[in-house]
């Protein structure tokens, strides 16, 4: 089984259509596509869906899930942002569009205190947070603005957050869930060695396995030439593997020509963290398949 479900297109912040990544995965021979569009229903910023689009985006995908079924099964899904007050990747808040699966991602970081703080310009979005998978100069920004400088506090904060969204919501895969690591080859804010951080990654397996959550390896990083390893590191993958917690392989692709970016680079990298299975969903329920 070859299968990816972070699948991006022009819907959101992808760079080509819906169609040209379905007609390219089947060149590459791939027996499970999932689209996960960006999502914060019903907010949204330049780089998500807005609460119109997506019920357009579902009904594109369902078509073409019809058209292709003879060649490829298609399933309608989101990256589902997590957002304290604002919007959580719960299959509760998207029930109405009935998607196959929900990818649960952090991106936002902020204090504690200004997750409650709106924008003044009434976006919803509160002003006095940043991605922490953004450019360098925006991470760098954050730290300093919103954490005063501590590198520390905002990575454990990041954690904390993906800790919080395993444990309260509804979905299915944790995305991309040491994203955190993204900017650090180039800004070093922080050591992965430290023994507070492999605190974190330890809590991090923990709640997922008890809240029976798929972890995916994603090998966006590597597409965009902005990391030359998949997310989670080997030894968060280790960590994650001596918990039990099952993983998947996705691309987090933008682009038709990402869609297997080092998908085999990934999976020698899961046999050397232990794993001898991958998850996949396909017909409606999760399976396993042999390494």
């Amino acid at each position: 089984m070859k299968t990816n479900y972070h699948t991006h297109t022009t819907w959101c912040d992808g760079n080509d259509s819906t169609e040209s990544m379905i007609r390219s995965a089947i060149e590459k021979k791939f027996d499970v596509l999932g689209f996960s569009g960006h999502a914060m229903y019903p907010f949204a910023v330049e780089w998500q869906m807005s609460a119109l689009s997506i019920k357009k985006y579902a009904e594109e995908i369902r078509e073409l899930a019809v058209s292709f079924a003879d060649t490829i099964e298609i399933l309608l899904g989101f990256e589902a942002d997590y957002f304290p007050v604002l919007s959580t990747p719960s299959s509760g808040i998207y029930k109405e569009i009935k998607p196959d699966f929900l990818i649960g991602s952090v991106h936002f970081l902020f204090d504690e205190k200004t997750v409650y703080t709106k924008n003044p310009e009434g976006s919803g979005i509160p002003y006095t947070c940043f991605t922490a998978d953004g450019p360098e100069e925006e991470v760098t920004a954050g730290i300093q603005q919103v954490f005063k400088g501590n590198a520390k506090k905002a990575v454990q904060t990041y954690f904390s957050l993906q800790r919080d969204m395993i444990k309260d919501c509804t979905f299915d895969i944790v995305g991309h869930i040491d994203v955190i690591r993204k900017r650090n080859g180039t800004l070093r804010f922080f050591n992965e060695q430290d023994s507070w951080y492999i605190s974190e990654l330890k809590e991090t397996a923990k709640t997922a396995a008890l809240y029976n959550k798929v972890v995916e390896i994603n090998t966006g990083g590597i597409a965009r030439g902005v990391i030359n390893d998949s997310y989670p590191s080997i030894d968060f993958l280790k960590i994650l593997n001596s918990y039990n917690v099952p993983v998947c392989l996705n691309s987090d692709a933008h682009s038709t020509k990402d869609l297997d970016c080092a998908f085999d680079i990934s999976l020698e990298k899961a046999k050397t963290a232990g794993y001898t299975e991958l998850m996949y969903l396909s017909g409606g329920s999760w399976k396993t398949r042999k390494l």
